[in-house]
């Protein structure tokens, strides 16, 4: 018996409605009935201050998380199409996308996650974009200041910009000049934020709502069995995923498998934060979830054998497995 994703990969639109609808109802069923032991999170001044207008973890709340992840995934259909991520037309990475956001419901009472992923993906246009053109300083600058205003909401993104850094080597695009650009990017926005909030409030202590936003923690995260089942399966997926991206990529060309190999380093770098600052990891899964979506799709939909098409109804499997167990386990 042979299993194909073909209907997957290129859906007619009606199917593609229904599979979209598809992880609506799974982000719905986990406001409804599977938010029991939801990972803590410590969020920034700025999301706290939106969720004073939000109120988080609200029917209105996550229509509204819903909204931006709509966008998002448009977004990285239209990431796909321009720099041909994955050479072919396939709708798997936005499905693996709505698919993981809709079932991690740690990241729906995250206000501003999915504004900072938003914000991270505009950036990424800008970055991808300065392939072997190491005069790029305004598209340095402005996908620098994306993240910029992307770590105000999510602080520790700041710590990405080295990893851009060396992103613009893979490319062949770093230079004094993209580098002062990017530094000066990345500022501005900040600087922005503490003179307003200076302005408005001379009590304000910037040591301490610093350190506060930027408190590491290493401890335990104390995850449940089913947690650490779940997170360790779609790992393994990832994994192999992984070996058979590479042992494809040699007939891409050089630029697609530049941008593969940054997108990797993005998400070990996300990984490594995500463990650093454990206290802000809900707000880091979208962009995971992102990065995933591109990395496991590329084989998903260029393997087209049994093997890869099973794993991807493992994958599915799992994913509702993992919603069905919010029910059950806390």
């Amino acid at each position: 018996m042979k299993v194909s994703l073909k209907n997957i990969i290129v859906p007619s639109i009606p199917l593609a409605i229904v599979l979209v609808i598809s992880c609506f109802v799974i982000w719905m069923s986990t406001f409804f009935g599977g938010r029991v032991g939801i990972l803590p999170v410590q969020n920034s001044f700025a999301v706290n201050y939106l969720q004073s207008f939000i109120q988080p973890d609200t029917l209105f709340s996550n229509l509204i998380g819903v909204g931006f992840t709509l966008l998002n995934a448009f977004l990285i259909a239209q990431i796909n199409n321009r720099f041909t991520i994955i050479k072919t037309r396939t709708f798997l990475p936005l499905l693996i996308f709505l698919l993981l956001v809709g079932t991690w419901n740690e990241t729906h009472i995250v206000n501003g996650s999915h504004i900072s992923l938003t914000l991270f993906i505009l950036s990424l246009f800008y970055f991808l974009n300065m392939y072997r053109n190491k005069k790029a300083s305004e598209m340095a600058f402005m996908g620098s200041l994306l993240i910029g205003i992307a770590s105000i909401i999510i602080n520790p993104l700041i710590f990405l910009i080295p990893v851009f850094w060396i992103g613009f080597v893979i490319f062949q695009s770093l230079s004094l000049r993209t580098f002062l650009a990017t530094l000066f990017g990345i500022l501005a926005p900040w600087i922005i934020y503490l003179s307003g909030l200076y302005y408005f409030n001379q009590q304000i202590e910037f040591q301490q709502l610093l350190s506060a936003n930027f408190n590491l923690n290493l401890g335990d995260l104390n995850l449940s069995i089913s947690r650490i089942i779940y997170f360790s399966s779609i790992l393994l997926i990832l994994i192999i995923t992984l070996i058979g991206m590479f042992s494809i990529t040699n007939s891409d060309a050089i630029r697609t498998r530049n941008n593969l190999n940054f997108f990797i380093l993005l998400l070990i770098s996300i990984g490594i934060l995500s463990i650093v600052f454990q206290n802000q990891l809900p707000s880091f899964l979208p962009i995971i979830a992102l990065l995933y979506s591109f990395l496991a799709s590329y084989a998903f939909t260029l393997k087209t054998n049994n093997f890869y098409g099973i794993l991807f109804i493992v994958f599915v499997v799992i994913n509702l497995l993992y919603v069905i167990s919010k029910y059950i386990f806390i």
